[in-house]
């Protein structure tokens, strides 16, 4: 009798450490078939890449590079003495950094930002819009958001339009030579 009590211990002890082992499996197969759609929801959700034609890559003026320039332009700005202000935009015309320095009108905020504005857009500088003007091209006052005054100078780099500076305060010459020490001295061509 003694020996069949261990043979009952020991088939109790292999039959539980069967069940062990098959319950381990199963729920190492659980989890491996809980995984399966998670790797294929993952495969459905992973970029696609754009047809060829349809997307183009962006460089971008960061937020970074606004500053540096609208910082550049500040030096030229109190360097000569002059009040202004400078608006640093992208190239649909928003803007990215904005700077009025002391003795800067109040009307000098919102001509910056439409010089800024105009020049990213039309991706030229405001100064040619307003010889166009004084030429005889008076229709182009009737474009909305437009300002024909220099003063207005687009970031162009490698052919690319990044943004625009504007800059108001003092002569429109002026405000255009601060604008172009700004972008000089970030991107020096």
């Amino acid at each position: 009798m003694l020996q069949q009590e261990r043979r009952s211990r020991t088939s109790t002890s292999v039959t539980i450490s069967m069940i062990v082992r098959i319950a381990r499996s199963l729920v190492l197969a659980t989890a491996l078939a809980g995984l399966a759609p998670l790797a294929v929801a993952a495969q459905a959700s992973a970029p696609t890449p754009a047809p060829a034609g349809v997307t183009t890559q962006v460089t971008a003026l960061t937020f970074e590079g606004a500053r540096r320039i609208a910082a550049a332009a500040a030096e030229e700005a109190q360097r000569n003495n002059w009040g202004v202000s400078i608006a640093v935009v992208d190239p649909a015309g928003e803007l990215l950094f904005f700077a009025r320095l002391d003795g800067a009108h109040q009307q000098s905020v919102d001509i910056s930002r439409a010089k800024a504005r105009t020049a990213a857009r039309w991706r030229r500088e405001t100064k040619s819009l307003e010889d166009a003007v004084a030429g005889g091209r008076t229709v182009l006052l009737a474009v909305e958001g437009m300002l024909p005054l220099e003063g207005g100078v687009p970031i162009i780099v490698d052919g690319r339009v990044l943004g625009a500076v504007g800059v108001s305060g003092v002569t429109s010459q002026q405000d255009a030579q601060i604008a172009r020490a700004g972008i000089r001295a970030v991107f020096p061509q």
